[in-house]
C-alpha cells in the first residue's frame, strides 16, 4: 500500500496553530444562574470583588475522581490578609462545602483540601479581607461525587473513626525547625467516612444516613492555625495540606466533632511525624 502524504498546504496550516498545553489549573468561573440564586443566602448584599492579585484557586478542569477533587488556595500577595474563606460548589446538593477561619501563622495562605463535586460546577472561594469580600474559583467537570460509593461501609467504615495522622514535608520533617518562626508544610488526615446521605449501601441498596465531621480545629500550642465548619461536600477521610509559621510547639493538636456527637482530640508530635 502506498504511503499517504499530507498536502503541503494542510501541513503548513497545522504547524501554524498554537500548541495547546494541558490545563492543570482548571478554567475560570463561568456564568451561573445557580450562583445568583445562592449568593443572597451566602454573602447577603455584600459586594464581592475579584481576587485580583491577592490569591488564586487551583483545581482540575476535569477531575479524575469526583469524590476527591483537589482544591488549592494560594495567597499571591503576602502583604494581604485572609482571615476567613468560604468554599462553595454551586451545583452540589449542599453548596457550602466549608467555612474556614485562619490564624495569623497561616499567612501567607497556602491551603489544600479535597472535595466532592456532584455535577459540572463552579467551585469558588470567597475570602474575607479587611477590604471586603474577594472571590476566585474554577469550573470543574466532575459528576456523582456526593453519591459515589464509600470505600468502606458499616462497621468497617467506623472501625478507625477519628484516627488522625500528621505528615511533615521538607528537610526538617523529623525535627524541630532551627528558628521558631520558620515556615513548615504539613498534612493532617482524619479517618472518617464523611457519609453524605446520598450514598447507598452496596448490599442493601438503602441510603446510608449522613454522618460527617462538622467542626475541626488545628492548634500549635495555644495558637489556632485554622478551624473548619464543614458539610457533606468535604471528601471521605478529610485531608488538609498547609504551610504555617512554626511557633516552636512540639506538637499539633487536632480537635473535631461530627454530626453524631462524637468528639475527637489528638496530639500529633512533630518530631518523627
Amino acid at each position: 500500500m502506498p504511503r499517504q502524504t499530507i498536502p503541503a498546504a494542510l501541513l503548513a496550516a497545522a504547524l501554524a496553530l498554537p500548541v495547546q498545553a494541558a490545563d492543570t489549573q482548571g478554567t475560570p468561573l463561568q456564568e451561573s444562574p445557580t450562583w445568583e440564586e445562592l449568593r443572597p443566602d451566602i454573602t447577603g448584599e455584600a459586594a464581592i470583588a475579584p481576587a485580583g492579585g491577592l490569591f488564586t484557586v487551583e483545581a482540575p478542569y476535569r477531575a479524575e475522581d469526583a469524590a476527591t477533587v483537589p482544591l488549592h488556595i494560594v495567597q499571591t500577595d503576602p502583604a494581604g490578609s485572609i482571615g476567613k474563606a468560604t468554599v462553595v460548589i454551586d451545583e452540589n446538593p449542599s453548596p457550602v462545602a466549608g467555612t474556614f477561619t485562619f490564624g495569623a501563622a497561616m499567612a501567607p495562605l497556602d491551603f489544600e483540601l479535597r472535595l466532592r463535586v456532584n455535577a459540572y460546577s463552579n467551585v469558588r472561594v470567597i475570602a474575607e479581607t479587611p477590604e471586603g469580600l474577594r472571590m476566585d474559583g474554577r469550573y470543574v467537570k466532575a459528576s456523582g461525587g456526593c453519591s459515589a460509593p464509600a470505600s468502606k461501609a458499616g462497621e468497617e467504615a467506623l472501625a478507625d473513626l477519628g484516627r488522625m495522622k500528621l505528615r511533615l514535608f521538607g528537610p526538617s520533617e523529623s525535627s524541630a525547625p532551627q528558628q521558631s518562626t520558620a515556615r513548615r508544610e504539613a498534612q493532617i488526615q482524619i479517618r472518617h467516612p464523611n457519609f453524605s446521605g446520598l450514598q447507598r449501601d452496596q448490599i442493601t441498596q438503602l441510603f446510608i444516613p449522613a454522618h460527617f465531621i462538622d467542626h475541626l480545629e488545628v492548634w500549635q500550642g495555644e495558637e489556632l492555625l485554622f478551624a473548619m465548619d464543614g458539610g457533606i461536600s468535604i471528601s471521605e477521610n478529610p485531608a488538609f495540606r498547609f504551610s504555617y509559621a512554626d511557633n516552636g510547639a512540639s506538637a499539633l493538636t487536632v480537635k473535631a466533632t461530627d454530626t453524631e456527637g462524637n468528639r475527637f482530640e489528638t496530639e500529633l508530635p512533630k518530631a518523627g511525624g
